[in-house]
């Protein structure tokens, strides 16, 4: 590997560091309103989210939509509406994507 691949590892390990450890610093063992503490418990997912959609979504610059996205769609629908373990939805899920593409 290159150094400039090593120059960013370490770079992004130092940013990190420093990001985690601004919070505990600038509060000062103050406790967050629960407003706010409400806000960061909810950022995580919503980065999962976003993730997941621009994953299943992104074709090179374009939308598309494909397998992939049948199968998040069929799988959500399964855990939301039919009450269906996380298990059960991920196995139906890769099926019906595996079932898609072979078929398709």
């Amino acid at each position: 590997m290159t150094s400039t691949i090593w120059w960013t590892i370490a770079g992004a390990t130092v940013v990190t560091a420093l990001i985690k450890g601004f919070g505990p610093v600038v509060m000062g063992g103050r406790e967050l309103s629960p407003r706010i503490n409400g806000v960061i418990m909810l950022m995580a997912p919503a980065l999962l989210a976003a993730l997941v959609v621009t994953s299943i979504l992104a074709e090179g610059d374009r939308l598309h939509v494909g397998a992939d996205f049948v199968g998040v769609v069929v799988g959500g629908a399964l855990m939301i509406w039919a009450r269906a373990g996380v298990l059960t939805a991920v196995l139906v899920a890769a099926g019906v994507t595996a079932a898609i593409r072979f078929f398709g």
